[in-house]
């Protein structure tokens, strides 16, 4: 048996509303021997989680046999919430963003045109019936998605000082996609004067958001890593599309920037897929992406140009060093045969992005 409570509600202001949930769930725990109470964007209610952890722990002392799953779009204040008041009594899930699978599976959609919506409008679901007006999609986005979240879930955390920093600091990451941008150079890309250590709180703010992430660079020493500049990545493609002025580049006549696109998209549906995604850079060589996780070890090439052994270069001199990782090649479907003669297992970039670096070899 399950109950549902929308916290967010019009009804979660009357005088009784958290109570009443309780005295409800309570009754249908005795009245069917097991209930599950679902209560929807929890962190609305003001001290939610203290009072959520005094309902928990009364009804653990009486054994009342009721499932709690509190839900909510903030991460940060549910995680923040959850760890001050809730210790030992939770489990905790995270769902991050749709892969364009989901996109296939929600809306019916065949493989090709799902990995082609994802990359260029993203994967929130609420703007998918939209993607026929532009401008009305952009504005839904930056309203109801960028400004909540930057406007009002991270604000209401307390230790963003300088929300207008906070601001330009996400502006120039989505204008800074799959870019390695050291705290220094970022810092004087702003208009309001920072001290890095407060860029880096916020581009730390961002990534628990699931807006930014900040690749670390690879390597087997700790303290060279940390004083490594970070990779940006931004972790919804609509993020990109909504924010820049061109909006979506074609890969005729913006190649560059196209490019760029596809590595975040592939580095982002990594992130999101909760492998640990880094980069790795030692001059003149480069990788794009070093995955850890469920997938395997990988270490991989994102190219939407022409595949030479100029470009693979420094893939081939990250796996002499660290031959535990495997190579990869993304690229554009016609030059998968170009990396596979210069001996590099190679997917479309299309292909990675529906299946994940699935290949045999």
């Amino acid at each position: 048996m399950g109950l549902y409570a929308a916290c967010d509600g019009p009804e979660a202001a009357l005088p009784g509303f958290w109570e009443g949930i309780w005295t409800r769930a309570e009754a249908t725990a005795h009245a069917h021997g097991r209930v599950i109470l679902l209560l929807d964007e929890v962190h609305v209610l003001g001290d939610w989680a203290a009072r959520l952890k005094g309902e928990w722990d009364r009804l653990r002392r009486r054994q009342v046999p009721i499932h709690v799953v509190a839900t909510g779009s903030s991460a940060l204040r549910l995680g923040s919430g959850s760890r001050e008041s809730l210790a030992g009594r939770f489990e905790k899930l995270t769902l991050t963003h749709w892969s364009p699978a989901s996109l296939a599976a929600a809306f019916g959609l065949p493989a090709g045109e799902a990995v082609g919506a994802w990359v260029t409008r993203g994967a929130y679901p609420g703007t998918y019936g939209l993607r026929d007006d532009p401008k009305r999609w952009a504005t839904y986005v930056r309203d109801a998605i960028i400004e909540p979240a930057i406007g009002r879930d991270l604000l209401a955390l307390g230790p963003v000082r300088r929300p207008a920093l906070l601001r330009q600091v996400f502006g120039v990451c989505v204008t800074s996609p799959a870019q390695i941008i050291s705290l220094q150079k970022l810092q004087g890309q702003l208009q309001e004067r920072g001290a890095l250590e407060t860029i880096a709180h916020y581009l730390h703010l961002l990534e628990e958001a699931f807006l930014v992430g900040a690749l670390p660079k690879h390597g087997r020493r700790a303290a060279r890593q940390r004083a490594a500049p970070p990779k940006l990545i931004v972790l919804n493609q609509a993020l990109l599309a909504a924010t820049h002025p061109d909006r979506i580049p074609a890969p005729d006549r913006d190649p560059a920037r196209f490019g760029a696109w596809i590595e975040n998209a592939c580095l982002s549906y990594a992130w999101n897929a909760e492998q640990r995604v880094a980069y790795w850079r030692e001059e003149p060589f480069e990788v794009d992406g070093v995955l850890d996780g469920a997938w395997g070890r990988w270490a991989i090439e994102v190219t939407t140009g022409r595949v030479t052994p100029q470009a693979l270069r420094g893939l081939g001199e990250f796996t002499r060093r660290f031959p535990e990782y495997r190579p990869l090649v993304i690229c554009d479907g016609g030059e998968q045969a170009a990396a596979e003669r210069l001996g590099t297992t190679a997917m479309s970039w299309q292909d990675f992005l529906w299946q994940g670096p699935s290949v045999k070899g």
